[in-house]
């Protein structure tokens, strides 16, 4: 029987994962590419570190306003259409960016105090949170319909691989473009949008026509794995103490956990996107010369490579020892440690490069134990809603991050010191609510 299970939820995990996975590369590629793009068209197009560093975060309101929305639609029409439409509609979206120095807003902009191509850059990052906002929390969601907990950090490993390998593989990837590819009527940061757009476009058909919206749709599985799978959620399911679990949606507004979890996400989302958006930047200070974008990308790739890698071998072994609290509390005093080096590394290159990996690994090795934690207590329509709840409210850091590194930056002729040491408190506060959510749950005492 465990062979039969081991080779059924492999076979699962070959036909769903690959195609997730792909779908998240292409939305952070998407979402973090303006961090190369910067180099190149903040001096073009009149963009300082602080209009930068808000533009960048002003992502995170559209995704935080339809995220709930978003996954309820989800878990009413079917996953296969709804992450298809994501996928097109942002695709779309950040082809757009190749319009940021053409378009003209006249009276509009003037009122809001910005120039145009300032004006259209915060609203094409809006626009582009709005369309990009449920794939995360959805496929999250989608998951849950496959895999049992205890296999769940594993699987949500490898879809969220897709963060740091975007980064690993798409930084030297841009600047290339960056450096390179220069024609046609473009810039390079316009062939950069363009070319990383356009694949999310093509993968959002290919979703609409394979992917299955759960296991009874599944016409790979034979019956009896497709039965194999639903006693294994129904099981998991039936483990939890009614006491501990929430079915209701409004119950989630109500849980305390929900919100701690929250904060915590929030947290780690400051940390994240600090390093998905300034990466470059960050490593173009260390002395690399100005166009020097490949060499760049090549730098900046080696942090997110080795955090893809430790973030797998992380999770495999939480999930095979059902050890959840120090697999999530110790990679976050990692990140800790790696921000108070660069409070006070200056301009150190290697020690640099080194702390940004260690950043790099315990964020991303806390995020994929992380989300085997809310369905452990939510359930039916509150997880729908409490992963997207949790993950709105927590995006909202990707806001706070990025733009507080900006204005420290601005107001401090390039010092960073000032927001990493911010950013290593953050750090030990999100460790300090971990080590409180995963404690076990007492069961109910019986009558």
């Amino acid at each position: 029987m465990q062979t039969q299970e081991a080779a059924t939820y492999a076979k699962i995990a070959r036909r769903l994962l690959p195609l997730l996975f792909a779908g998240y590369f292409l939305a952070i590629l998407d979402r973090v590419n303006v961090g190369f793009a910067k180099l190149q068209m903040a001096s073009e197009l009149g963009l300082s570190d602080a209009v930068y560093g808000f533009g960048a975060g002003v992502f995170f309101f559209g995704y935080f306003l339809f995220e709930v929305p978003s996954n309820l639609i989800l878990a009413r029409v079917g996953a296969r259409k709804w992450i298809a439409r994501i996928m097109l509609t942002w695709g779309a979206v950040s082809a757009a960016f190749v319009l940021l120095g053409a378009l003209r807003w006249g009276a509009v902009a003037t009122a809001f105090g910005l120039t145009d191509p300032q004006f259209s850059f915060y609203l094409l990052r809006f626009v582009l949170g709005v369309a990009e906002a449920g794939f995360f929390p959805g496929v999250i969601l989608y998951l849950t319909y496959w895999f049992p907990s205890r296999r769940r950090a594993h699987a949500i490993a490898l879809f969220i691989l897709a963060i740091p390998l975007a980064s690993a593989i798409g930084s030297p990837v841009s600047g290339v473009i960056l450096q390179f590819l220069d024609g046609g009527g473009l810039e390079g940061w316009q062939w950069l949008f363009l070319l990383e757009a356009l694949p999310a476009i093509v993968l959002g058909l290919v979703v609409l026509a394979k992917l299955p919206d759960g296991p009874l749709e599944a016409a790979w599985l034979t019956g009896r794995e497709r039965k194999l799978v639903m006693t294994r959620l129904a099981q998991d399911s039936g483990g939890v103490s009614a006491g501990a679990r929430r079915s209701v949606f409004t119950a989630i507004l109500l849980d305390w956990r929900v919100w701690a979890l929250a904060l915590a996400d929030f947290l780690r989302a400051m940390i994240n996107n600090v390093l998905n958006f300034w990466m470059p930047t960050l490593v173009q200070d260390l002395g690399i010369p100005r166009k020097a974008y490949l060499e760049v990308g090549l730098v900046t790739a080696i942090p997110w490579g080795v955090a893809a890698a430790a973030m797998v071998v992380i999770a495999r072994h939480s999930d095979r020892t059902g050890e959840r609290r120090w697999h999530a509390t110790l990679p976050l005093l990692l990140s800790a440690i790696g921000l108070l080096l660069l409070a006070f590394a200056g301009h150190a290159a290697i020690l640099s490069v080194v702390a940004l990996t260690l950043v790099a690994i315990g964020a991303m090795a806390w995020l994929a134990v992380f989300w085997t934690l809310p369905t452990a207590f939510l359930s039916g329509v509150a997880a729908a809603g409490g992963i997207a709840w949790i993950n709105a409210l927590s995006q909202l850091g990707g806001f706070v991050g990025p733009d507080m590194l900006g204005r420290v930056r601005a107001g401090n002729a390039g010092d960073n010191s000032i927001a990493f040491l911010i950013l290593a408190a953050c750090a030990l506060v999100a460790a300090g609510l971990t080590v409180v959510l995963t404690r076990p749950v007492p069961e109910p005492a019986a009558r």
